[in-house]
C-alpha cells in the first residue's frame, strides 16, 4: 500500500512534467511514447519486483499474437490469451497463498493490462476485418486501422499514469493524446465562433486535478477513520447475529458497505488525477460552456449514492470496466448479453467464490429491477409527489440491494457468504424470483442484434 501511494504521488509529479516540459510542442510523439514507456516500467517494477514479469510476458505474448494472428480471429485469440494468463494468476492467489492479499500484489495491474489487450485487438478486428456498415456508430468510431509499432502498443499498455492503477482507455484516445489531437478532437464538437471567441481554447487541467485530489484526501481520511471502525465481517459475528433485530442488521450492513467504499474512491480518483495532469481525459464541454475532464473517470460519487436503480449504480460505479465488459462482450454476446456480461466481469475480477455470489446474484437483482421498472414506473409518473415517493422508495432499496450483493465480493469465501445470507433469510434472492414469475418479462431492444448503421439501412429499403 506503501508503495502503491509513493508510486501515485511520483507519477502525480512526473505527469505535470510530462505535459509542461514533454508537452505535443515540446517533443515528439516517439519521445512522449518511449518516457511514458519506461517510467511505466520502472514503477511496475519498484512496487512488484519479480511478479512484474508476468506484466511483461502477457504484454509480449499478445504482441505476437496482434502481428501473427488472423485479423478475423484476432480478437478471439487475444481474448483467450489474456483472460487465461489472467485466470492463472488469479488461481495461484487462491491456491498457493489461501485468500491472502499478496504484499506485492501485481493481479490489478495484470487485470488492466487484460482491459487493454481486449480492447484493442477487439478495435483492431472491428478496423481492419469489418464493413464500416456492420459496426455501431461507437464501434466505428473507436475502430483501429493499422497495427501499432512496438512502441505505441508498449505506450498504450505500460504508460505510468494507467500502469499502477489505470484505467482503461480507448487506444485510439491514447494515440490522439500522444500526438497532441486529444484536446483539440474534442474542441472542434463546439462551435467556438457563437461563445465569442476568436481561436480555440486551451483548457487547463490544474482544476479538475485539484478537484480531485480534495476528492482523494477526504477518501483517505475516510478510510483510515471508518473502514478500521467497521469490519464487513462483524456482521457475521455470531454475538451480533444473536442480539440484533433483522431491520438493524439491515441498517448495520448499509454502515460497513458505505465505510469500505473509500478506499476505491481513493485509488480511482487518484488514478484520474494522474491522468489529468499529464493532460490526458479531456472530455468535452457541458452545457454550461464549462470544461470536463472525465474521459477517464471510474465514478461518480454523487451518482452512485443517489442511485435509485440497480443500473444506475453499476452505471455510476467503475464506469471504465463497465465501458470494457460493453465494448467487449455486452455488445457482441449473440445471447443472454446481460448474464454473460455478469460472468465474465466475476471472472476478470478472480476466482474467489465471492466474486461469483455477487455476480450471480447481481444478475438475478438487475434482472427483477428491469421488470419492476418496466411494469411499474409509469404509473407513478403522473404526479409529483408519486415520483418523489417512487424515488425514496427506490433509491432505499437500491442501496440495500447493492449492500447485500456486494457483502460476499468482501468476504470472499464460501462459508462466510452462506452464513450471511441464511443471516439475511436470502430475502433479495426470494423477491427477485418472485417479480421474475409475477411480471411479464418485455423484450429488450438489443435482443436482436444489428448494427445501428446496418439496420438504418434496412429500414430506408423498407420504405
Amino acid at each position: 500500500q506503501i508503495n502503491f501511494v509513493a508510486c501515485q504521488l511520483f507519477a502525480l509529479l512526473a505527469a505535470f512534467w510530462f505535459r509542461i516540459y514533454l508537452g505535443p510542442s515540446h517533443a515528439s510523439s516517439a519521445v512522449r511514447h518511449a518516457f511514458a514507456t519506461l517510467f511505466g516500467i520502472y514503477f511496475a517494477v519498484f512496487c512488484f519486483g519479480w511478479y512484474s514479469i508476468h506484466l511483461f510476458v502477457l504484454v509480449m505474448m499478445n504482441y505476437g499474437i496482434m502481428n501473427m494472428a488472423s485479423i478475423p480471429n484476432i480478437h478471439r485469440y487475444s481474448f483467450v490469451v489474456a483472460m487465461g494468463y489472467l485466470t492463472l494468476c488469479h488461481i495461484s492467489r487462491i491456491y498457493i497463498f489461501h485468500y491472502g492479499i499478496l504484499t506485492t500484489d501485481f493481479s490489478g495491474p495484470l487485470m488492466i493490462i487484460t482491459q487493454k489487450i481486449t480492447t484493442l485487438a477487439c478495435q483492431l478486428h472491428d478496423g481492419i476485418g469489418r464493413q464500416a456498415e456492420e459496426l455501431t456508430a461507437e464501434q466505428n468510431r473507436l475502430a483501429v486501422k493499422t497495427r501499432p509499432s512496438l512502441l505505441e502498443y508498449l505506450s498504450y499498455l505500460l504508460n505510468f499514469m494507467s500502469i499502477i492503477a489505470g484505467p482503461c482507455s480507448n487506444y485510439k484516445d491514447y494515440i490522439a493524446f500522444i500526438e497532441g489531437r486529444h484536446v483539440h478532437m474534442k474542441l472542434l464538437e463546439v462551435n467556438w465562433k457563437q461563445k465569442g471567441y476568436d481561436r480555440l481554447p486551451d483548457p487547463s487541467p490544474t482544476g479538475a486535478v485539484m478537484y480531485k485530489l480534495f476528492i482523494t484526501l477526504v477518501s483517505l481520511i475516510l478510510f483510515l477513520t471508518l473502514t478500521k471502525n467497521f469490519p464487513m465481517a462483524y456482521i457475521i459475528d455470531n454475538e451480533f447475529l444473536d442480539k440484533t433485530p433483522f431491520l438493524s442488521r439491515l441498517g448495520y450492513l448499509y454502515v460497513v458497505t458505505q465505510a469500505a467504499k473509500p478506499k476505491y474512491y481513493f485509488a480511482w480518483t487518484l488514478a484520474d488525477a494522474v491522468n489529468n495532469a499529464a493532460g490526458y481525459g479531456f472530455s468535452g464541454v457541458d452545457e454550461r460552456g464549462a470544461f470536463r475532464w472525465d474521459l477517464l473517470s471510474n465514478l461518480n460519487i454523487w451518482n452512485i449514492e443517489t442511485a435509485t436503480s440497480f443500473k444506475m449504480y453499476i452505471e455510476n460505479w467503475n464506469i471504465q470496466t463497465a465501458a470494457w465488459l460493453k465494448r467487449v462482450c455486452y455488445d457482441r454476446a449473440p445471447w443472454y448479453p446481460t448474464a454473460l456480461t455478469f460472468i465474465l466481469s466475476a471472472l476478470w475480477h478472480g476466482i474467489y467464490p465471492g466474486y461469483y455470489f455477487t455476480f450471480l446474484t447481481g444478475i438475478l437483482i438487475t434482472l427483477a429491477a428491469r421488470a419492476i421498472r418496466n411494469n411499474c414506473r409509469h404509473y407513478f409518473l403522473l404526479s409529483v409527489p408519486l415520483k418523489i415517493a417512487y424515488d425514496v422508495v427506490t433509491w432505499v432499496v437500491t442501496q440495500l440491494a447493492v449492500c447485500y450483493t456486494v457483502a460476499p465480493f468482501v468476504m470472499l469465501a464460501v462459508e462466510p457468504t452462506i452464513k450471511f445470507y441464511k443471516s439475511m433469510y436470502f430475502h433479495m434472492h426470494v423477491l427477485s424470483i418472485l417479480v421474475l414469475l409475477m411480471l411479464p418479462i418485455r423484450p429488450q431492444a438489443h435482443s436482436i442484434r444489428k448494427p445501428q448503421n446496418q439496420a438504418m439501412q434496412n429500414s430506408v429499403k423498407s420504405k
